[in-house]
């Protein structure tokens, strides 16, 4: 967040800068509020711009082994451009790199959800997943899922077959 500050302040003095030039230029014949003005949209235009660029580039540099299963666009009343674009500012994406198989049962596996939101630090939530049988379970407070396939201190949840979070971990997404 503060190299985001550090950097519209920059995209200001940078908008300044060209608006200055540009007067100069001509003739000194520009308004006096065309560098206010100027200076606001060029920081404004920028920090729209790095919000609605988030997405893409976190996702980018993401490894292959990490599939995005989920990413909700948002419309909020204090950024009215976002009922014309909406806007990603979170997503779920399962890790398979780090998945743990049952020996046993084929399908059968423990993959991380990780949560990544804009502003807050990454969440990983273990899970288990039932590929077979289209369910899933959250691992938390010691809930596990043995080597044989048996999950101990959560329950199974059936989901439908689209459930964003079967098809990241299921089917890659």
């Amino acid at each position: 967040m503060l190299i985001d500050f550090i950097a519209i302040i920059a995209v200001g003095f940078a908008a300044a800068g060209l608006i200055l030039v540009a007067n100069h230029l001509a003739g000194r014949r520009l308004a006096r509020w065309v560098l206010p003005a100027g200076v606001g949209l060029a920081m404004i235009v920028f920090s729209i711009w790095r919000e609605y660029s988030w997405f893409p580039t976190v996702t980018a540099q993401l490894p292959d082994s990490i599939v995005v299963a989920s990413a909700p666009a948002d419309r909020v009343f204090w950024r009215p451009w976002t009922y014309v674009v909406p806007l990603v500012t979170r997503f779920v994406a399962i890790d398979r790199g780090a998945a743990r198989q049952s020996t046993s049962t084929p399908g059968l596996f423990v993959a991380s959800a990780v949560v990544i939101q804009r502003w807050t630090p990454t969440q990983r939530v273990p899970m288990a997943f039932d590929c077979a049988a289209q369910r899933r379970a959250d691992l938390f407070e010691g809930a596990e899922l043995g080597p044989d396939g048996t999950l101990t201190g959560a329950e199974w949840r059936e989901v439908a077959a689209d459930d964003p979070l079967i098809v990241a971990a299921c089917n890659g997404g």
